[in-house]
């Protein structure tokens, strides 16, 4: 009686670590990002040259969200101090940014990153209306519960005014740009491995020039990692102080 009671008990334990185990399952199913649902990023640049120098400042502010409000995927606030070389045509970066990232759905939790940044900004005109930059990124990433980390990036920018051959005041323009990030190392600790491959971002939007202080942009960017790819609109506000 003692040997079959024991069996019972046995059977009823394996059944309970059975459903605990598909509910678990279940749950992180229903927690994977939706590829389907389109997100926002909602975004302020800004940028400030002393007079009379080469030295200026340059940032932006960006609230990220998984659904468009109210999931937020990212608080991103950065800001740098700027060199631009006498008659050279770029302009050099030192920075530093404060990174919060949500997780998907319900979960409340987040991670800090702290993050240094050096960048090489080099604009280009061909022809008469084909605005093009590139942008050069390495960066310093000290992200919570990871190893020391770092990342390189390149976006190549593509502004095109439809209405004036000119990005002047009351222009409306075409904006395009692919930007490719690659991680500088796979270990970031404790047996975790991450690719080379980071991301790619790949958007295509409108942009409105109100004044020679102000610009803004309207447009939608497909974000493709290793294991999932999302589109966000992207509103943004370009702001020289």
């Amino acid at each position: 009686m003692y040997f079959y009671n024991f069996k019972n008990r046995v059977t009823h334990m394996k059944l309970k670590l059975i459903i605990l185990i598909t509910f678990f399952s279940l749950s992180n199913s229903f927690a994977q990002i939706d590829e389907s649902q389109t997100g926002a990023w909602y975004m302020y640049f800004y940028s400030h040259q002393f007079k009379n120098s080469s030295w200026g400042i340059q940032g932006d502010f960006q609230y990220r969200d998984w659904q468009g409000l109210g999931d937020m995927e990212q608080l991103l606030l950065r800001s740098g101090i700027t060199y631009s070389p006498k008659d050279a045509g770029i302009k050099f970066t030192l920075g530093y940014g404060n990174v919060t990232s949500g997780q998907y759905g319900n979960s409340n939790d987040t991670s800090i990153e702290s993050r240094i940044y050096q960048e090489a900004l080099i604009p280009q005109k061909l022809g008469n209306r084909f605005y093009l930059t590139h942008r050069f990124r390495y960066e310093q990433r000290f992200v919570e519960d990871q190893d020391f980390r770092t990342r390189y990036r390149y976006n190549l920018f593509l502004n095109v005014p439809i209405n004036s051959k000119e990005l002047n005041p009351k222009a409306y323009y075409l904006a395009l740009y692919n930007e490719l990030f690659i991680n500088g190392q796979t270990d970031i600790g404790d047996g975790r491995e991450v690719q080379f491959f980071d991301r790619n971002r790949t958007y295509l939007g409108v942009g409105y020039v109100l004044n020679s202080k102000i610009r803004f942009q309207l447009g939608w960017m497909n974000q493709k990692t290793n294991t999932w790819g999302k589109g966000q609109l992207q509103l943004s506000i370009h702001h020289k102080i």
